[in-house]
This record gives structure tokens, C-alpha cells and sequence, in this order.
């Protein structure tokens, strides 16, 4: 049975490249984080560089009543590609579980702006970057790395006598 019963992918609009990270929020209203991560209506998912940021996708969950074990897995790989998700509360099986996809959970007080936070990060990622944030990036260099590499050295054979 799928959990997420409906999930919007926004077009057009900027790659998952053009951004330095993506971060999700669990909410209700669209507008603000109010949900507890295992339990969410609605996530929305944002892509963020030093520019700005741009909502990436949609996702409403159906409510069943399942054990919210029962959803983590379709919840976590929904955010496949996030760097944090913004929640009121998240459960400690889930957190192992978030941390293990090098999906950071941030805590956030209930009813917090997801335009203010945007704000913070986009300043946080034109500044020193600390915390999650810090780690996120540092992640994100190191799984591109082996590409970069990769191009470099195919760009060395390129260049070789034959």
C-alpha cells in the first residue's frame, strides 16, 4: 500500500544541482512547520543556494491508520536527496533512520515560518555555515567528489598521446 498519496513535483524550474542543498518541512498549513515528522500531512521540499530557494515538490500523505514504523521508510525515501527536514518532533527511530540517509532532523519550534527559516539558511550558506548545515555540505563535497575526479581524469586520457 503506498503512503503518499499525492506527491507534485514542481516544473519548471531550477535542477538539483543549481541549489547547495535541499530541505524539507513537515506542515499543515504550507506556511509554517507545525507537524511532527512520523505523522505529517503535507511535506515541502525546497531547493537552496546563496541566491534564494525554490519549492521543489509537494508531498501529501494519505492518513491511515498504519504504525508510523510502518511509514518511515516510504517518508525517508521520499526526502531522498534532502539534507534536513524541519519538524515539531520526530521519534527516535526515525532520527537513527534520517541520519543513516545523511538526512539531518532539525527541531524546530511549533508554528515556525518556512519562509523565515529559508531566510536563515540562505544567510547561513552566504556566511559560515555551522551545525547541520556545516556537515550537510561537507557531505555533499565528498559524494561529489569521485565525479569530479572521474571528469578530470577521462579529460587527462583525452589529452594523452595515442
Amino acid at each position: 500500500m503506498k503512503i503518499s498519496e499525492r506527491k507534485l513535483h514542481i516544473e519548471p524550474g531550477p535542477g538539483e544541482d543549481d541549489f547547495a542543498l535541499k530541505v524539507a518541512f513537515a506542515t499543515y498549513s504550507r506556511k509554517r512547520v507545525d507537524q511532527h515528522f512520523g505523522s505529517c500531512k503535507t511535506m515541502l521540499v525546497y531547493g537552496v543556494s546563496v541566491e534564494g530557494w525554490h519549492l521543489m515538490e509537494a508531498i501529501e500523505y494519505a492518513e491511515l491508520s498504519a504504525t508510523t514504523h510502518d511509514k518511515l521508510p516510504t517518508r525517508i525515501a521520499d526526502l531522498s536527496g534532502c539534507s534536513a527536514v524541519f519538524c515539531n518532533a520526530c521519534g527516535a527511530s526515525a532520527i537513527r533512520q534520517l541520519l543513516e540517509k545523511n538526512i539531518h532532523p532539525v527541531k524546530v519550534v511549533e508554528g515556525s515560518g518556512i519562509h523565515e527559516l529559508l531566510v536563515d539558511i540562505k544567510e547561513e550558506l552566504n556566511s559560515e555555515p555551522t551545525g547541520w548545515l556545516a556537515r550537510a555540505i561537507k557531505q555533499k563535497e565528498k559524494t561529489e567528489e569521485p565525479e569530479v575526479k572521474k571528469a578530470q581524469r577521462l579529460s587527462q586520457l583525452m589529452d594523452e598521446d595515442w
